[in-house]
């Protein structure tokens, strides 16, 4: 089997992207690129749709981070961007996949109690996280489950079949992804065990340092396009009088000093969001502004995002306005992947006999 150094990663087209996914994943994309054989780089819109989409908006949003991955540094010389759902052999073997999967395996995949901790948040606001954990089991338990949409559950399989039509060797992900990328190998183990070798079982790869960038209203969470509120994230189109009323508005920790310290969360993820758009190191940051109080240092913070997020701005509004240059690079992009997800799925239909 090919020993083609390659990776795989992805992002949902459900709204636009903040710091956090820039940081966490985006900002090591760039730098694999120049690494690895190869980089792939895909717009999953598949997974867009376990929840219900506006078709022009979904669009839109294709559109939109395909630009995000470009104005952020990927190279379309140096890696294949594509969308998802214009190879139909991900859908083909997410269902060969899935026969290969356990119910169990999917009802343990922790996104999915955060998904329903989300949505009784958004039926319950204000509710304590132990009564949503209360409501969560009560919720399973009483076979209410019986309305949750079969594509939330099964999504990680459809990731799993992302990863291995294209030989993943290696997948940047955050830390919440890693039990995603352990059924992934479970799966392509399993699979290689029953039929013989066809899979190869992919590494994940977490960058620690930034693996998880945590809400301004909740630093005990992790930023998410997804939260109730927009002032839990920085989008990467934020104008600068947006960014800041964001940043002033983050929540602090009780006293007054600017410390790097797990007692001080709020303050450790303003931080750590300040040194990675500044380059500047935490304890440089710490020795500026330690006594500079709150307020001081909240305004810095948000010059620098503001400064930071500049040319990146100016980038994907260009590449936006061309349309037809976008959709040139996806459709190349899913030109470049056809040979070898064809050349997988093949080989996985011979395996099992499917055909004639």
């Amino acid at each position: 089997m090919s020993t083609k150094r390659r990776i795989f990663s992805g992002v949902q087209p459900t709204g636009n992207l903040h710091i956090g996914n820039y940081l966490g994943a985006i900002k090591q994309w760039v730098s694999l690129q120049d690494q690895v054989d190869e980089a792939i780089f895909c717009v999953v819109d598949l997974h867009a749709i376990t929840t219900p989409q506006d078709p022009a908006e979904l669009r839109r949003n294709i559109l939109s981070i395909a630009a995000t991955y470009l104005a952020a540094g990927i190279d379309p010389e140096k890696s294949i961007i594509f969308v998802q759902s214009d190879r139909p052999e991900h859908s083909e073997l997410m269902w060969v996949l899935t026969c290969q999967t356990r119910l169990g395996e999917l009802m343990r995949m922790t996104q999915l109690k955060d998904k329903m901790d989300r949505a009784i948040k958004e039926v319950f606001p204000g509710t304590d996280d132990a009564t949503i954990s209360k409501l969560r089991e009560q919720f399973l338990s009483e076979g209410a489950h019986r309305d949750i949409p079969a594509g939330l559950l099964a999504y990680p399989v459809l990731m799993a079949a992302d990863i291995l039509l294209y030989n993943t060797t290696h997948v940047p992900v955050g830390e919440d992804q890693k039990q995603h990328i352990e059924l992934t190998r479970d799966l392509a183990i399993r699979f290689n065990n029953r039929y013989g070798e066809t899979f190869v079982v992919p590494e994940p790869m977490i960058k620690k340092s930034t693996a998880r960038i945590m809400g301004l209203d909740d630093p005990l969470k992790k930023m998410s396009k997804s939260a109730m509120s927009p002032n839990n994230y920085i989008a990467m189109t934020d104008d600068a009088d947006t960014i800041r009323k964001k940043v002033m508005r983050a929540v602090t920790d009780s006293g007054t000093e600017v410390v790097y310290s797990p007692e001080k969360p709020a303050i450790a993820n303003l931080l750590n969001i300040f040194s990675e758009v500044s380059g500047r190191s935490i304890s440089e940051l710490e020795e500026v502004y330690g006594s500079a109080g709150y307020g001081k240092f909240k305004e810095a913070l948000a010059d620098a995002l503001i400064q930071f997020l500049m040319p990146f701005q100016k980038k994907y509004s260009e590449l936006l306005a061309d349309e037809k240059q976008l959709k040139t690079v996806l459709q190349a992009g899913s030109k470049r992947v056809a040979p070898l997800a064809s050349e997988t799925l093949a080989k996985v239909q011979d395996k099992i006999g499917l055909g004639i």
